[in-house]
């Protein structure tokens, strides 16, 4: 099967496969329980679109908070990346869990990942796998809102760059915006999630964090639900680690759900006190991107070829595939 090189973080990944119609999408719930109706609609707004869909076993299923067992969930995406005949794994949502299965699927053989992997938020863990074995993947969203087919705004585009095609995500500028203009690989996710895998054998920066690294990937980061001082805090790990010395650019996406703080009225506020505090390259940092927790969810490639355009009239993030 033909892969298509970029380059990530100093190493080689690979895109995936581009799509066709017939092509065989497995859904999984490697994580949370979810309302099985949605995986229903999902499947069939998939299937319209000219994609053979399976559902594996244990995604409508429940077991406390999760959709199984680990071993269940395990099992359905081993199936799932061993089947030959499966191009693509589109995960059904996130919530927790998806690190308990890092370990024991690290253990399967590098071409299994040659296959679109597709979520967010939990699913970092997953995108940071996939980076590990050297394979591009999609933050993107999940079957809640591709069951609404084109009733959601960004269905057309996630499954256009499933089909191969580039991306162009454009925002409205944000009065904390750093301009300038890089080029470089997206890769992170969720920061409660990455802030959980820094420094295992997991952490995307991995390869990066030495003088000799060649290639800056760019840091993209989203949150829910998490205070203002818990972020600040991974922020700090990440700076102590290297990360913000090294990286092109920083992409803010959507942090919902919280509160302000005593010292702090929102979130932005403290990344921009953040960044202003300590020692970094004077890279573009771009705020408010539509990417994240919200109902217009745009997909954003990790591991492909980037360039971020920050004026003040505007934000431009143009990717694309290598084919």
């Amino acid at each position: 099967m033909k892969t298509n090189e970029t380059i990530s973080g100093g190493r080689t990944l690979a895109c995936p496969p581009a799509l066709g119609r017939g092509n065989r999408v497995a859904i999984v719930s490697p994580a949370s329980k979810i309302d099985p109706t949605l995986i229903d609609g999902a499947a069939a707004a998939l299937e319209s679109d000219g994609f053979e869909c399976v559902v594996m076993p244990h995604a409508k299923g429940a077991n406390g908070s999760f959709s199984g067992l680990a071993s269940e969930r395990l099992s359905d995406l081993e199936k799932g990346l061993a089947d030959p005949a499966v191009n693509a794994i589109i995960c059904s949502r996130g919530g927790y869990g998806a690190v308990h299965l890092l370990e024991k699927l690290d253990r399967l053989p590098k071409e299994c990942f040659n296959k679109w992997l597709v979520g967010f938020s939990d699913i970092t863990a997953l995108h940071c796998l996939w980076t590990r074995k050297g394979y591009a993947s999609l933050h993107g969203a999940m079957a809640k809102y591709i069951g609404r087919g084109s009733g959601f705004p960004y269905y057309e585009t996630e499954m256009e760059v499933l089909r191969g095609g580039n991306l162009t995500l454009m925002a409205d500028t944000h009065p904390f915006n750093r301009y300038g203009c890089a080029e470089g690989v997206v890769t992170g996710g969720n920061l409660a999630v990455l802030g959980g895998l820094i420094g295992t054998p997991y952490d995307p920066f991995e390869s990066v964090y030495t003088a000799e690294a060649v290639a800056r990937p760019m840091l993209f980061i989203e949150d829910i639900a998490e205070p203002i001082y818990k972020v600040e805090r991974i922020l700090w790990q990440l700076h102590l680690r290297g990360v913000f010395r090294r990286v092109s650019a920083v992409l803010v996406g959507q942090f919902t759900e919280y509160r302000p703080s005593a010292d702090h009225p929102d979130m932005y506020t403290m990344m921009h006190r953040f960044f202003g505090s300590i020692d970094m390259p004077d890279i573009p940092i771009v705020y408010d991107l539509p990417v994240g927790h919200i109902e217009a969810n745009s997909p954003i490639l990790f591991g492909c070829p980037t360039i971020v355009e920050a004026t003040p009239s505007g934000i431009t993030i143009t990717q694309r595939q290598h084919h």
